[in-house]
């Protein structure tokens, strides 16, 4: 298991033990913890928390929860025995973090750890005590229902991390508003709109949707965006192909390079089942001449099952999808925002998509 879903999460959890009464990573929080009930297999946690040098007992104590929005924040952020600050990731957000953090140590897949911490001052760097981490121990596990505090020798520099920022986005009038979400269709927008701004970074034309043209950015439809594709018909890969244009004048994004090649063909599965994505795709390759590319499903962190759920039906198998997590978009998103990547080859793609067909 490479990646980690709130279903992994919530599944260690719910194998320790309901009567038992939890610690605090935290030597200074005397509070105790105690799991009440897990909803689904994604959460929400219910648990009761109290602190006995307050007098206080587990007698009708409130019940409180850990969201399932909350469990998939965390499970989007460890990689295998890489630290994680729970604090960090969620900031000032939840005031449940700690329970959180404390329960995932007390599973045998967690264990905990104080990496040392890079501090620079008037040019001078020094290795200070670091701040608690949580740490993704797979290969070690160790007995249930403790917590394991490991030494290492890492040390973090805690540079400000990337931010993706997206500048006013206007949404075209919906054809049909009884079937419109404004939250979700923005949500794909946005995506859309770094799908553009990546393939530009790499000096790729980009296709969007033709019904999406019509999307407002920074007071400009994307379909005026320099770079942006507004034939199909224009494209050499593409002029000769009647059928095949016609095929992909409703997918999401496709990035052209040098009248030659076609890095990418993506389908952003926000608001709609993935079925369709891939279906659209699939018909796409069926009218176009057998040519190298990605085929690429973009979703939610947390649609990575369902993806490759659907992506291993048969009739999809000559896709080899790639599935390209929201998270590691804005990634890359926020890194061509920060740092205008120059000399890289579209190879550097594959660092961020990761196959889903089955062996």
């Amino acid at each position: 298991m490479e990646k980690l879903t709130a279903s992994n999460l919530v599944a260690f959890i719910n194998q320790l033990d309901k009567k038992s009464a939890f610690n605090y990573l935290n030597p200074k929080n005397k509070g105790l913890i105690q799991i009440k009930t897990i909803d689904s297999a994604e959460g929400p946690i219910k648990f009761i928390r109290w602190n006995p040098t307050k007098g206080e007992t587990s007698a009708n104590r409130k019940v409180e929860s850990i969201s399932t929005e909350m469990i998939w924040r965390i499970a989007n952020a460890p990689t295998p025995n890489h630290p994680v600050n729970i604090d960090r990731i969620l900031g000032a957000s939840y005031n449940t973090r700690s329970v959180f953090e404390a329960l995932l140590a007390n599973t045998s897949q967690f264990n905990f750890c104080y990496p040392g911490r890079i501090e620079s001052m008037n040019g001078v760097s020094k290795v200070k005590n670091g701040h608690k981490h949580i740490v993704w121990s797979p290969e070690n596990p160790h007995t249930n229902g403790v917590t394991n505090k490991v030494n290492t020798n890492i040390v973090i520099s805690e540079v400000p991390t990337l931010e993706a920022v997206y500048d006013s986005l206007v949404l075209p009038e919906p054809k049909s508003l009884s079937k419109f979400n404004i939250a979700l269709d923005r949500r794909h927008a946005q995506i859309q709109v770094a799908l553009y701004f990546i393939g530009h970074q790499l000096n790729f034309r980009t296709w969007i949707a033709q019904n999406d043209k019509g999307i407002q950015y920074q007071n400009k439809k994307i379909g005026e965006f320099d770079g942006v594709i507004s034939s199909l018909r224009d494209e050499k890969l593409m002029s000769a192909y009647e059928d095949a244009i016609k095929a992909a004048l409703l997918i999401d994004c496709i990035w052209f390079k040098n009248g030659k090649l076609m890095p990418a063909v993506m389908e952003v599965e926000h608001s709609t089942g993935v079925t369709s994505g891939l279906s659209r795709m699939k018909n796409f390759k069926d009218k176009f001449p057998p040519f190298p590319t990605r085929y690429v499903i973009v979703a939610p962190d947390e649609d990575r099952s369902k993806v490759i759920h659907e992506a291993n039906k048969p009739q999809f198998h000559d896709l080899k999808t790639l599935f390209f997590p929201y998270s590691a978009v804005e990634e890359l998103y926020a890194l061509c925002q920060k740092r205008k990547i120059r000399g890289v080859t579209e190879d550097f793609l594959d660092c961020y998509m990761e196959p889903v067909l089955s062996n």
